[in-house]
Parts: structure tokens; sequence; C-alpha cells
């Protein structure tokens, strides 16, 4: 059986949607195949998320900090599931994206704004957390045999899970 396509979206594509890349490839074990990329791409994957997927165990070969451009051609893979992590509190503008797959918004602050190394470590540190709350959401999802409404409804609502105990509900 193929693996359920899923690319995160954000702005500079070195942080929240690296994070939830390595993620989701690391917990979804062959039945996700994750992508990352950037509305306007750093072009380097900030070391902090590098750190921090390290010491979850997650594999960070192969990361990188590019263009959603990538995923919009004819060469692009097919996608099932493309979900925006931009945070619209601070105003950040996520990328509108056409095409045939089931659309979700898990906004949250991104850590790479942090002033100083410090609070970066701790900022990177709550980002993953987060993410690692809202990926095991969705790898508890029986993705394979959701209808496209009840995977988007299922979706929208792990963009609102903030701790362990919803992501595991």
């Amino acid at each position: 059986m193929q693996p359920c396509r899923v690319l995160f979206i954000c702005t500079g594509n070195s942080a929240r949607s690296i994070l939830s890349e390595a993620t989701l490839n690391h917990l979804g074990k062959g039945r996700f195949e994750a992508f990352s990329a950037g509305s306007q791409p750093t072009g380097r994957v900030n070391p902090h998320a590098i750190e921090e997927l390290k010491a979850f165990g997650i594999c960070t070969e192969g990361l990188s900090s590019k263009s959603w451009d990538r995923f919009t051609g004819e060469d692009a893979p097919p996608l099932d599931i493309v979900i925006t992590v931009c945070d619209n509190a601070a105003n950040e503008t996520c990328p509108v994206l056409f095409g045939d797959f089931v659309k979700a918004h898990w906004g949250q602050p991104d850590p790479a704004a942090a002033q100083d190394a410090g609070a970066a470590i701790e900022a990177f540190r709550l980002a993953h957390t987060l993410v690692l709350y809202r990926v095991t959401a969705l790898v508890n999802l029986p993705v394979e045999t959701m209808s496209r409404d009840a995977l988007k409804q299922a979706l929208d609502h792990i963009g609102t899970l903030t701790d362990v105990e919803e992501a595991h509900a």
C-alpha cells in the first residue's frame, strides 16, 4: 500500500515544517511519507531544529530548506495532505495552494524568532513538543479508510491540540 504523502509548509522551511517532516517520517514508520517546504525558504535548516531532532533519535539526514514550488510542477510527488504551520498570530502569510489534497492549518509560533541561544533552545523544545503531540494524533488516525471530509475534520481538530492528553484522546 502506498504511504499517505504529507507536505508541511511554513514561511522559511527552517524550523516548524522541518520538525514536522522529520517527526512524521520517524513516527509514521512507512505509513506516511512527509515532506516540507517554504513560501520564502531561508536556504538552510536551523541548527536548533537539527539538535532538537537528534535529541529524540530522529534522523536528520537529507533535511533541507526548499521552496514549495518543488511540489507544484509535473514532477512533484502526488500529495494527500498539505498542512500549513505558519503562525497567523504573528501575521505570517501562509501560502495558498491548489490541488487534489486535503488542506489543514496547524499554526504555531516560529521558534527561529527567538532572540538569544537560551531562548532559542527553549523555543525549539516547545515547538517540537507541540509537533510531537500533533503528529502523534495524525499517526493514530486510520487515514487509509477515512473519507476526505472525515480526514479534513480530524486534521482541523489536530491543529487545535496543545497537549499530550488531547493528542491521545
